[in-house]
């Protein structure tokens, strides 16, 4: 039995190869960037105006005062959407614009709305009455003031959230390099598993399959039921982890059926295989006989987990979702950092993920707390949690105060306090 640190060391050197693809900006959310993007043009495209005013040129206020009194005359409205104006203005000349119009040429600054006086009076305009010099560029937003032109965007190995679509569409991408999606292709294991509403007591209802599928949006992979593999299925499993040679399967995923039992034959015929890496039994709780196998000359994995639906639960978060994470190149996960609000007694030599709930006091301290209720098979403290808070191996006993790390079930990006 190795360390979790061991295992993880394992599964970095275990990435596979599966590619990239081009697709439209329109469907990426969730999606991992292939490689850096960068602006194709300059945001804002020209320089434009922040607010609604009149634009003028600030040089004809440079004399300006209460005493000597400028009066400009308005020569038109600019409205967003209008093309540029280039032709030459005169002297003492204004335009009434709006925000986002591109500021006309010879033009440099605008007076808010607000602060116009206009003349002979507001409802017959023909002039604006200046009566101070005016700085040059105020209210204008400048070309490229944003993005210029060849400036990075977004980072290789991001996931595309809507902000990023926003910014994508607004600066004219439509397609985008995406890491393809990993495919996944999960059995349930066991006599005992049932698809059934209604069971008898000897039968267990199928909800692994059903939890983990429900990840593949947050968890960035394609996800396909192969069914449930029975006591007796060691030649049918044998021939599923063949075709996975030669089919666009990445990932077999197993649950259960991965201990030391008589019917527990996932690591006898995955070990039929040759394996560049493998580990069976890692010391963690919960989620200990859990088998991880990279097959040797192949870009295929195996991940056995615990039949148990907490365990499962918890050896995907932290087994598989690092080794997506680092197959598609996002950048490693940082924990939360938590102040444990009750004490917690565990075995030195393993690593704990206890289901814990996470909130903020009033004067900003983030906190959480350990459940009770940690044993594999409750699922009432599962409900309950909104954290994982992860206790590592060489320390026994967490006190109230302690600082520990903490990880949100589902999702990097998501967490609910």
């Amino acid at each position: 039995m190795i360390s979790y640190k061991s295992s993880i060391k394992i599964l970095k050197k275990s990435k596979i190869n599966i590619g990239n693809e081009i697709i439209k900006v329109n469907s990426c959310l969730n999606r991992v960037t292939a490689n850096n993007i960068f602006s194709k043009v300059n945001n804002p495209a020209a320089d434009n105006a922040a607010f609604d005013g009149f634009v003028i040129n600030s040089k004809d206020t440079k004399n300006l005062n209460m005493k000597k009194k400028g009066l400009f005359k308005i020569i038109g409205t600019i409205a967003a959407g209008d093309k540029t104006i280039n032709k030459k203005s005169k002297k003492f000349q204004t335009y009434e614009i709006m925000t986002g119009s591109i500021i006309p040429k010879g033009f440099d600054t605008i007076i808010p709305i607000e602060n116009i006086v206009f003349y002979p009076n507001k409802k017959n305009p023909k002039y604006i009455l200046i009566d101070k010099k005016i700085k040059k560029y105020q209210h204008i937003r400048f070309k490229g003031s944003d993005y210029k032109k060849n400036d990075l965007l977004i980072k290789k190995g991001t996931i595309i959230l809507p902000v990023h679509i926003l910014a994508l569409k607004s600066l004219g991408i439509d397609s985008i390099k995406v890491k393809r999606k990993p495919n996944i292709l999960f059995f349930s294991t066991g006599n005992e598993i049932s698809n059934q509403k209604r069971i008898p007591d000897w039968k267990v209802r199928n909800s692994n399959s059903y939890y983990i599928n429900s990840l593949s949006n947050n968890f960035l992979f394609n996800f396909k039921n192969g069914g449930t593999l029975k006591d007796n299925h060691l030649i049918r499993f044998e021939k599923e982890i063949k075709k996975m040679f030669k089919s666009k399967t990445d990932i077999i995923i197993t649950s259960g059926a991965v201990s030391a039992g008589k019917f527990d034959f996932i690591p006898n015929i995955v070990k039929k295989n040759k394996l560049s890496n493998y580990f069976k039994g890692v010391a963690i709780r919960p989620g200990k006989p859990i088998l991880f196998a990279k097959f040797k000359d192949k870009h295929k994995v195996l991940f056995g987990l615990p039949g148990n639906p907490i365990s499962s639960a918890a050896c995907f978060r932290f087994f598989v979702y690092p080794f997506l994470q680092n197959l598609l190149g996002i950048t490693e996960e940082q924990p939360l950092k938590a102040v444990l609000k009750n004490k917690f007694s565990k075995k030195i030599n393993f690593t704990r993920f206890v289901k814990s709930k996470i909130n903020t006091t009033k004067n900003g301290k983030i906190e959480t707390e350990i459940l009770k209720g940690q044993e594999s098979f409750k699922i009432q403290s599962f409900i309950k949690s909104n954290i994982w808070t992860l206790l590592p191996s060489g320390k026994s006993k967490f006190k109230k105060g302690d600082i520990v790390e903490c990880y949100v079930p589902n999702h990097p990006q998501k967490i609910l306090i």
